[in-house]
């Protein structure tokens, strides 16, 4: 009689134990078995600390069944200690011994008692890694329900507790410290025209403080952060639940990811509150008003260049694009004037601002640009801007720090995947298996709440540099759109114009009217320094006779 040939499979999902069988202990007892039946052990695959959800992550299996599709070893047999050291997925347990079956090799469960070569076994593995997987399913739905349950009673789920709240025995309660900056939060977003980014920056230059809590190391506002107060309802005393949910990813087997949810359930919690519901609905409401995108209606691919940047010269309020359509007598379009405009929204000596002169778009644009085609003709202003393009940024301890960050956060993905695989290991037939599970999964979920901690220090992090890098970068951009201002910017769409200007200039004052010589335009601010006159400076006025004499007059 012929001898088989076998390859023995061996894994655990840690350095740990599993069902009181070490890797080594798992090989001893194979090898035994082999010797018993009379096989020959031609190779060992060994996956350790690889969980079984799926066969993607465990590069031996998968070698293993390359092997035994190439009959490299033409072996009969392969040995595994358990069905759940084989996988523990029904669809990879099923398609991989199928696999395996179609170059005549058969899967041996040594523990269970399974031989797939046999009816009864290949029925046996169909039905075992179904239970093990519907198990470990209904497990999960039992945590969840759980979770919801306790959501519904207005208790907190766990984790970290929200800025503004700490934790005791469980429970949610208000920390004043911290209060504070959330009634100031909502207080801005409603009464003011505020949004998210001027917010986190009224707290920062105002010498407010963010308290530093779990791993987080900054102590500085930023939009991010105040998004998240102004979306979250437990401000207002309610709990909402499930608005994070573990999705399966379309087109891929057993991989999931977590995804925020649109709609979910709030419940009233039993902690106080720090605003009022009125006031969680009124920033509700602002949240989605600002959120929409309004569109134009007549000539979307037209834009007001200067609109926000001309300013009143009587209340100094940015002045606005308008456009008034003029129509023939049977009501047809005639023509467009466009103009800007005082909105009159500013006070002044306690009436509204009451200027009323409409200033031609195109005249004013045109100024605007002939005074950047006169600064930037100087050969002197050219050579000046190329120094200034070789400045360096220092974010060298941001970025340091960034770094950390990152370290940290994989530490985190890493330990919860290893958790994963613990959680994964668990003997189903163990009588303490609800209960391991369930430690784990409020593991688990602590995890992730430090991973939230952790990005949201990333993003914090992360404007800080942006903010240092900001004015060094946008200006280099800027210089280096200005060497070429001539050849493209005839070529710039208006909205191309629009961005280019506002990122170049801060503000255009002009006089009442236009001066005995033609002239209008009063003042520039640039939001970089310029070069004119031999030196740097950010500001041009026609109120100075020198600015008169070099520049021309530029609007005649």
């Amino acid at each position: 009689m012929k001898t088989a040939k076998c390859y023995i499979y061996t894994r655990v999902s840690t350095s740990m134990q599993v069902d009181g069988y070490s890797l080594d202990a798992q090989k001893d007892k194979l090898k035994r078995y082999a010797e018993f039946q009379e096989m020959v052990v031609v190779g060992e695959y060994c996956d350790e600390g690889k969980s079984g959800k799926n066969i993607d992550g465990r590069p031996q299996f998968l070698q293993m069944l390359k092997d035994i599709e190439a009959m490299k070893d033409k072996v009969q047999y392969v040995l595994v200690f358990k069905l759940s050291r084989f996988g523990r997925n029904a669809a990879d347990v099923l398609s991989s011994l199928q696999r395996m079956q179609d170059y005549g090799v058969n899967l041996i469960c040594v523990e269970d008692g399974i031989d797939s070569s046999k009816d009864s076994g290949k029925l046996m593995i169909s039905v075992l890694s179904a239970v093990a997987e519907i198990e470990r399913e209904n497990i999960l739905v039992q945590t969840m329900e759980g979770r919801r349950q306790k959501a519904r009673e207005g208790k907190w789920n766990g984790g970290f507790a929200p800025y503004g709240y700490r934790l005791e025995n469980g429970e949610l309660l208000i920390a004043e410290d911290e209060a504070e900056i959330i009634r100031i939060i909502y207080d801005k977003y409603i009464n003011t025209n505020m949004g998210a980014i001027a917010i986190a920056t009224y707290l920062n230059e105002h010498g407010y403080k963010k308290k530093k809590r779990q791993n987080n190391t900054l102590d500085m506002f930023s939009a991010h952060f105040v998004s998240l107060v102004l979306d979250n309802p437990v401000y207002c005393g309610k709990l909402a639940y499930g608005r994070r949910k573990t999705e399966k990813i379309a087109g891929a087997r057993n991989q999931y990811h977590i995804v925020k949810q649109d709609e979910y359930p709030v419940y009233d919690g039993i902690h106080e509150a720090i605003i009022s519901e009125e006031d969680w609905q009124l920033a509700q409401k602002k949240r989605q008003t600002m959120g929409k995108k309004f569109e134009k209606i007549h000539h979307p691919e037209r834009e007001n260049i200067l609109s926000g940047i001309l300013r009143c010269p009587i209340c100094g309020a940015g002045m606005y694009g308008n456009v008034n359509r003029k129509k023939r007598k049977d009501g047809t379009l005639y023509k467009d004037y466009y103009y800007y405009q005082c909105k009159h929204r500013t006070t002044v000596n306690g009436h509204k601002c009451g200027y009323k002169r409409q200033w031609k778009q195109e005249l004013v644009d045109n100024a605007v640009e002939e005074v950047i085609r006169k600064l930037v003709n100087n050969p002197k202003f050219e050579e000046a801007i190329r120094q200034k393009i070789g400045a360096q940024i220092d974010t060298k301890e941001l970025e340091a720090e960034l770094t950390q960050l990152h370290k940290q956060l994989r530490q985190l993905n890493g330990a919860k995947a290893k958790l994963g695989q613990q959680m994964d290991s668990l003997d189903i037939t163990d009588k303490h298996y609800d209960r391991k599970y369930q430690d784990m999964e409020n593991r688990l979920y602590q995890f992730y709440d430090k991973i939230d901690s952790v990005e949201q220090q990333i993003d914090e992090t992360e404007t800080r540099i942006i903010n240092i890098r900001q004015d060094r970068i946008s200006e280099n951009n800027i210089y280096q759109f200005l060497l070429y201002f001539n050849e493209f910017y005839d070529r710039f769409t208006d909205a191309e114009k629009k961005e280019f200007l506002n990122c170049f200039i801060e503000r255009v004052d002009i006089y009442e009217q236009e001066q005995p010589d033609g002239r209008f335009l009063k003042h520039i601010k640039f939001r970089f320094p310029v070069f004119f006159d031999g030196k740097e400076t950010e500001e041009l006025s026609w109120d100075s006779e020198t600015t008169l004499e070099c520049v021309v007059l530029l609007t005649k």
